[in-house]
């Protein structure tokens, strides 16, 4: 198992405010408020790209943004709301919050979109505060902010790419080449005793995760060595690249080495000896002669499977099986990437409507997402705007929750950065 990780920061839009204006036209003496409503910010949703590997691409881009809505205007003009930002990943990624852990989605469904942070509402225009007894309303609402959250993208995934073949044969030596993978590397078997990962990026921008499997040998499938625990890692792939040392310096015979591996792979499972193989040819930089190849060149066209030609110490011919890796994985389903557990999600507003309130130094504070949204609306310096408040915080519950904590007039209440004296 493999775990591509990011965190990232996402914040979505503010919302335009709300104008204070009034009509004015030739020969009508008193117009009434004519502001228009700011529009909403715009919202953060992440969505499946069918085309997408790897979180390598956030790797160098930590910081993403939504469009701000504007500002209303007179005559009831609404500003314009501000664009939805999409962020594309892999099908298989889970979304958490990087304050709390907890998970806020989980695209695992090919198609899937889910929104994230919604942007600021807009604020509404003096016009909406009209009454028959406030005709003249010289407050507007401010638009909400946007959220800004950190979040984690974390990818569990099963290889894309499995390398598979006998020990020594030059797997680790292409994973190195091809990835940042650091495996070690030496020429003695069994260097490798824990399957390797990497991610691969080509020159065409594709990505995609590939995994060097411990050596196989013959008798794996039955348990001989770390053999059915290194089968499992192979079962989880949804291509092998069967890397066969075809130089001869090691006296093997590539042909045999085909059917071994293979053959473990069939008493292992059935359903594994059937999947996508690529032959991949390496070490054709110190091939004694050509004999070895050409007959697994032979057998490759028998079996109906593709074969090319490598070398490891020279990258003589990688570029040209990467690009084909790329091609062919774009037509094998990621079924097997998704992991199957249950996942208990919460969404970001939820605590959009909390709000506390604590007494430190004679003085109550209120604190939360509730009240910051509320004095994004509030005009200090109207009285209209001030009873407006007093209003809110009734609606909100916040004057009984002051009240509970033996709150009496004259005690003073600090908002954010503004202090005032309660009175009954």
């Amino acid at each position: 198992m493999f775990t591509d990780y990011a965190k990232i920061t996402i914040k979505s839009g503010n919302g335009g405010d709300g104008a204070v204006t009034f009509r004015r036209e030739k020969y009508v003496a008193a117009g009434g408020p004519d502001g228009g409503d700011g529009g909403r910010g715009g919202s953060i949703y992440f969505r499946v790209d069918p085309n997408a590997n790897t979180l390598v691409d956030f790797r160098y881009t930590k910081k993403f943004k939504a469009e701000n809505g504007e500002n209303g205007s007179g005559g009831h003009k609404y500003g314009k709301s501000g664009q939805d930002l999409y962020i594309n990943v892999p099908i298989g990624t889970i979304i958490k919050d990087a304050e709390t852990g907890k998970i806020v989605a989980d695209l695992s469904h090919e198609g899937q979109e889910e929104l994230v942070l919604k942007g600021g509402r807009g604020g509404k225009g003096n016009s909406h505060f009209a009454t028959a007894t406030r005709q003249v309303p010289r407050f507007a609402q401010a638009g909400e902010d946007g959220e800004e959250k950190e979040i984690i993208l974390e990818l569990k995934l099963l290889a894309d790419v499995g390398l598979l073949g006998f020990p020594n044969v030059g797997k680790s030596t292409f994973l190195s080449i091809v990835t940042d993978a650091k495996p070690k590397i030496a020429n003695y078997h069994f260097t490798t005793i824990e399957p390797n990962l990497g991610v691969v990026k080509t020159e065409h921008g594709d990505s995609f995760v590939i995994a060097d499997i411990p050596g196989i040998i013959e008798g794996a499938s039955e348990g001989i060595g770390l053999g059915i625990q290194f089968l499992r890692h192979v079962e989880r792939t949804r291509l092998l690249l069967h890397v066969i040392d075809v130089s001869g310096v090691e006296g093997r015979n590539p042909v045999q080495d085909f059917y071994t591996i293979n053959e473990e792979l069939k008493n292992y499972s059935e359903k594994l000896s059937k999947r996508k193989q690529i032959i991949v040819a390496n070490k054709i930089d110190i091939m004694q002669d050509e004999t070895g190849y050409k007959e697994l060149e032979a057998l490759a066209k028998k079996e109906g499977l593709e074969i090319y030609k490598i070398s490891g110490a020279t990258g003589e011919g990688i570029t040209k099986l990467l690009d084909r890796v790329v091609e062919v994985l774009k037509t094998l389903p990621k079924e097997e990437l998704v992991e199957v557990e249950e996942r208990v999600l919460y969404t970001l507003e939820e605590d959009e409507n909390q709000f506390t309130v604590r007494k430190e130094n004679d003085e109550f504070i209120i604190e939360g997402k509730a009240i910051n949204r509320l004095m994004g609306r509030i005009n200090i310096d109207d009285n209209e705007s001030m009873y407006y408040f007093q209003k809110s915080l009734k609606n909100l519950g916040i004057e009984d929750e002051l009240k509970r904590q033996g709150i009496k007039e004259g005690d003073i209440v600090k908002v954010l950065n503004w202090t005032f004296e309660w009175y009954e």
